[in-house]
């Protein structure tokens, strides 16, 4: 348990801060790329204004020394851009490639030609940055390269990506190391706890059969009395808490170190229904089965046989006179599936599944007495299936019959 709960709480820890580096990288890259795409547009569509040329005033400065229309004095020394002017019938009128060196008049009419099929006004075409605009002849097609912004973007992108990364890593290791450190005082906590209850229970049991021997010899003496028998079913009924408490604490002190061997599960859970079948016909109850032969099991035989004891106790105990329970066991793909199902007094509400393996949870409580039990067979129960590499869950059909199913990894 410890160990799943120093696992939880890396991952937990890890997938918080991959999720706040996972914003801070997106959207650092987000607000550079639209910086990228909002400088382009801006010299673009000056572009189109003037057919595809900068303003002669761009270069200079109005009064109070700000730039015309917000653009820098050398951006028309920096930009490499060039534009064409289509006919209706899509034919290249004008070609104007003064003002760049790396494409020639066949590539940007290629280019143009390209675009033209294109439904959006404004985008992009391999690294340059396109704008379309009407004019009288035609339309024209301004291109603005845009190469070392977006190749200044993609390195921008990999160096903050990989930074994130490195600092991720680095953080992992941090956490693993100290995470022991952080989870030691619940694992003392737990651990003494654990201790405890198997200390404790093993000191109970010696006054527990001293009262139960003395309430013996005191009935050979003055005969049956209700006080002694009162005496003895409650001593009884303590004494099957504490071997139930040692039982759990055992299996969780042990929890994974069970002796594990293939075993046929089959035979094995044929043999612990058995005994459920007489029972259930003296409570005026059926029990039917319905397991699959043949299937085997990497696990601990006894433990097995427990689980389905305590499955089939359980269901016999809270299913009404006359109910029918059943038992089942199927293989399922890779998996083994087991599965007992009991009707119910009364309805089961959701809420309450996810507490029907807590200690001494009861969702009837008002039904204790008739029951007599503890409320922690289902507990045993779930610390076998973990035991086993299983999960165990329990599920309810319109509040009135109650199933528990449990799920082990087929051999």
């Amino acid at each position: 348990m410890i160990r799943k709960l120093r696992t939880q709480f890396i991952v937990l820890a890890m997938f918080s801060l991959l999720l706040l580096l996972a914003v801070i990288v997106a959207g650092m890259n987000l607000l550079n790329y639209r910086a990228v795409v909002a400088d382009a547009d801006e010299v673009l569509s000056l572009l189109s204004q003037n057919r595809g040329e900068f303003p002669a005033d761009v270069g200079g400065r109005l009064p109070g020394g700000r730039p015309p229309h917000g653009l820098s004095p050398e951006a028309p020394y920096e930009s490499r851009y060039f534009s064409v002017l289509l006919g209706a019938d899509g034919t290249a009128l004008r070609v104007d490639t003064s003002r760049i060196a790396a494409v020639d008049s066949e590539q940007a009419a290629d280019y143009a030609a390209a675009v033209a099929q294109k439904a959006a006004d404004r985008g992009f075409f391999e690294q340059f940055r396109y704008i379309r605009s009407d004019e009288p002849l035609g339309v024209r097609i301004t291109f603005l390269d845009c190469g070392r912004k977006l190749e200044a973007f993609r390195q921008f992108l990999l160096i903050s990506v990989g930074m994130a990364a490195a600092g991720f890593l680095v953080v992992f290791f941090v956490i693993v190391f100290f995470s022991g450190k952080f989870i030691r005082p619940i694992a003392e906590s737990y651990e003494k706890q654990k201790h405890f209850i198997t200390d404790a229970g093993h000191e109970i049991k010696t006054p527990l059969t001293i009262i139960s021997a003395n309430a013996d010899l005191l009935e050979m003496d003055i005969g049956e009395n209700e006080s002694l028998t009162e005496i003895k079913r409650q001593a009884k009924r303590l004494t099957g808490l504490t071997n139930d408490l040692v039982s759990l604490a055992r299996m969780e002190e042990s929890e994974r170190a069970l002796p594990m061997i293939e075993f046929p599960v089959s035979e094995v859970v044929q043999e612990a229904a058995a005994p459920f079948a007489a029972l259930a016909l003296a409570q005026n109850k059926q029990l039917a089965c319905n397991i699959q032969p043949l299937l085997t099991l990497k696990g601990n035989e006894q433990a097995i046989g427990q689980l389905v004891s305590l499955l089939l106790d359980n269901a016999l105990k809270y299913a009404p006179e006359g109910a029918a329970v059943s038992l089942e066991l199927i293989r399922q793909g890779k998996h083994l599936t087991l599965s007992v199902c009991n009707p119910t007094f009364g309805e089961i509400r959701p809420e309450q599944l996810s507490h029907v393996f807590d200690r001494f949870y009861r969702a009837d409580p008002s039904r204790n007495s008739q029951t007599g039990g503890h409320g922690i067979g289902l507990s045993i129960a779930k610390a076998i299936t973990t035991a086993h590499n299983g999960k165990i869950a329990a599920q309810t059909k319109d509040g009135r019959s109650f199933q528990i199913t449990a799920t082990f990894p087929a051999s």
